[in-house]
């Protein structure tokens, strides 16, 4: 008798436990089904030039990269060339279902205000862009400031006062940009001279050399260059002459060619992305125009390591002082730049 009962209460057991098994599984099978049904958050990224500019493109894929890695975003990248591939590129990923898309550069602008109101459920985000609506927005940096502070080392560091500006094409934010840097250049030295270039184009490396050479050969002894992988060109004319200094644009272009670079104004293009690929995961993105900078600490002058003791002093302390005013919101170089 004794043994049946044992028998029985074993069985009992076992059933519990079987029955609980069971229950896990379901369970499991339940939340995965419930995990699977959530799409995945999914990024798009345009780019008019190539990745391996280490400049403007370069940063907005390591900006892709940086809300994949931190949120776990589905990412997709395609170089574009032409307008009408601008808005080819737009339209396939609003049809895939995209959540966000960055079109990186003013010119993309037009594409996405013609796409966006047919996808009404993909954010459209332009880089330099200054126009917004409906799904559509606009990111801008606030490069002035700080080519302006690079502005002020450049004319300290230059023996001439014959400074150069090199850009891919005349974009209005590469204008502002060149404008603040002379402005910087002129209140360190007056009497100072900006040669001023444009390439035409954003990839050509051995164009971009040839205009460097040819400002070298005007007397210029320091180079700001906006020109993405064009503007490779400019460290290799740098670096090959001896007879000038360089300033990055973008990304920090400082190990490039460390010997002639003086610094960068860099864009920290992660952290934008980042912050707006936030906003629309969680369902918080507004339309606007989106204007980060200096004082946000999205654009900054990043002076190279490899030349301290280059720099005098006396400069670097200028800089110091009015970047705190810049800081303060006393002094931006919109007032001054012409």
């Amino acid at each position: 008798m004794r043994v049946e009962r044992v028998f029985s209460t074993l069985v009992h057991i076992l059933a519990i436990v079987s029955l609980g098994a069971c229950t896990s599984k379901d369970a499991s099978r339940s939340r995965g089904r419930a995990a699977s049904a959530v799409p995945p958050f999914r990024v798009a990224l345009l780019t008019p030039g190539p990745i391996s500019d280490q400049s403007w493109n370069g940063g907005a894929y390591q900006g892709l990269l940086q809300i994949r890695d931190s949120i776990g975003a589905t990412v997709s990248h395609i170089q574009t060339r032409t307008p009408a591939e601008f808005e080819e590129q737009f339209r396939q990923y609003g049809s895939q279902g995209y959540d966000l898309v960055f079109g990186h550069g003013f010119e993309f602008q037009d594409a996405a205000k013609r796409v966006g109101p047919d996808y009404p459920n993909t954010v459209y985000v332009t880089t330099s862009g200054s126009s917004s609506g409906g799904n559509v927005a606009g990111m801008q940096f606030g490069f002035g400031d700080a080519s302006y502070l690079a502005g002020m080392i450049a004319a300290n560091m230059s023996r001439s006062k014959v400074l150069g500006v090199i850009g891919g094409t005349e974009l209005p934010p590469v204008k502002e940009s060149f404008a603040a840097f002379t402005a910087g250049v002129k209140a360190v030295a007056p009497g100072g001279r900006v040669l001023v270039s444009y390439i035409g184009n954003w990839d050509d490396v051995s164009a971009g050399k040839e205009q460097a050479l040819a400002q070298i050969g005007q007397g210029a002894d320091v180079i700001f260059q906006n020109a993405d992988a064009a503007g490779l060109g400019v460290f290799q004319a740098a670096r090959e002459t001896r007879k000038a200094l360089v300033v990055g644009s973008n990304s920090n272009q400082n190990a490039v060619a460390p010997e002639v670079t003086i610094g960068s104004v860099v864009i920290d293009l992660p952290r934008a992305f980042l912050a707006i690929a936030r906003e629309v995961r969680a369902g918080h993105f507004k339309a606007r125009v989106i204007t980060l900078g200096l004082v946000d600490d999205v654009v900054s002058l990043v002076l190279n390591p490899a030349l301290p003791s280059a720099i005098p002093a006396a400069a670097l302390h200028a800089v110091d002082s009015v970047r705190a005013d810049m800081r303060a919101g006393r002094f931006t170089a919109r007032t001054v730049a012409r």
